[in-house]
């Protein structure tokens, strides 16, 4: 909670509160407790999913998630769905979209917002460093656009498309927007109309108040945020990169205009007991000054990763991802 006395994690080690071991050839050794969900097909599910190959030299591949009730014989208009693509967090460096945790989420939201899902595994920082998610990330969208699978063709409505993800998640969805934005018409019929960031994973060399504050959070803590992007950026840059910074370079402004002139709205949904939260404020207040519609969900309870360790926030935010959504229908 944002009005707790933050008590130190039992270690400072981000190592050890990683589970992870860094080894000299840039490879890890990944202790971390990660329990994986198969796709299934069984029609007693609400959600049918199953697994595509994005690109097999990287073994790269997505999850999609369809809603049993589209495939209902009483569907008799063939009603169309939008698509989400969703990209899991986990700070670059652990956990896949076949991770429980995520899985889950996205068959609730596959359901609840009766929107297909594309969940996308993308490769994992140190062995592939930023710009690799992101790279990824661009070759998932490509798939979709192309890809003559059934669930695709049939029931996905390709002007309705929302890229979004938790963490790093976020911020390989809001990279993923602004290369779309270089070439959108390379994309056809794929038509983007927003990003839904969930606690988007950004940082810097200076430090935001919102870090110093819970510098020793349990749950997500300083040290644990530095070593992941010391992990995922190119070696030999700081945290001042722009795959890092969403704030520096010189065209801050241009890729803002033009989230603008194609007319996305972006929903940012922040905690005030998660570390980032000011970075995520940082980036509204210039999406808003650019004249960005911004549709803000700051909850000062909650802690980064709130939602899966209690189901009623999960439930809530899914609630705002449909609400969101809907807005394209009326």
């Amino acid at each position: 909670m944002s009005n707790q006395t933050m008590h130190p994690p039992p270690t400072t080690d981000p190592y050890q509160l990683l589970k992870i071991q860094h080894h000299p050839n840039d490879t890890l050794t990944r202790y971390f407790e990660d329990p994986h969900t198969s796709p299934s097909l069984d029609t007693s599910l609400p959600v049918l999913t199953k697994d595509l190959f994005i690109n097999q030299s990287n073994q790269t591949w997505l999850r999609l998630f369809l809603p049993k009730k589209a495939t209902n014989v009483s569907n008799l208009n063939n009603k169309l769905l939008p698509i989400i693509v969703f990209f899991h967090g986990s700070g670059f460096i652990v956990q896949s979209a076949a991770s429980t945790n995520f899985h889950d989420l996205c068959v609730d939201m596959a359901d609840t917002v009766e929107a297909v899902v594309a969940s996308v595994d993308y490769r994992l920082a140190p062995e592939h460093r930023l710009p690799a998610a992101y790279d990824d990330a661009m070759e998932a969208l490509s798939l979709i656009r192309s890809s003559q699978d059934e669930w695709l063709t049939k029931y996905v409505d390709y002007s309705k498309c929302y890229l979004m993800g938790n963490s790093a998640g976020a911020t390989i969805a809001y990279h993923a927007g602004l290369r779309v934005l270089e070439k959108v018409n390379d994309f056809e019929p794929l038509k983007i109309q927003g990003l839904i960031l969930r606690q988007p994973f950004f940082g810097g060399t200076n430090r935001t108040e919102s870090e110093l504050r819970l510098e020793n959070d349990p749950n997500f803590p300083l040290c644990v945020s530095d070593l992941c992007w010391d992990l995922a950026l190119p070696i030999g840059v700081d945290r001042n990169h722009e795959y890092c910074n969403p704030t520096v370079g010189n065209d801050v402004d241009e890729k803002l205009d033009k989230i603008k002139d194609q007319g996305w709205r972006v929903l940012v949904s922040i905690n005030g007991g998660d570390l980032l939260a000011d970075r995520a404020k940082e980036l509204v207040q210039l999406m808003d000054e650019k004249g960005v519609e911004v549709v803000k969900d700051f909850q000062e309870e909650g802690f980064h990763g709130v939602e899966f360790f209690e189901p009623s926030k999960a439930k809530k935010f899914i609630k705002l991802v449909k609400g969101f959504i809907s807005t394209f229908d009326a």
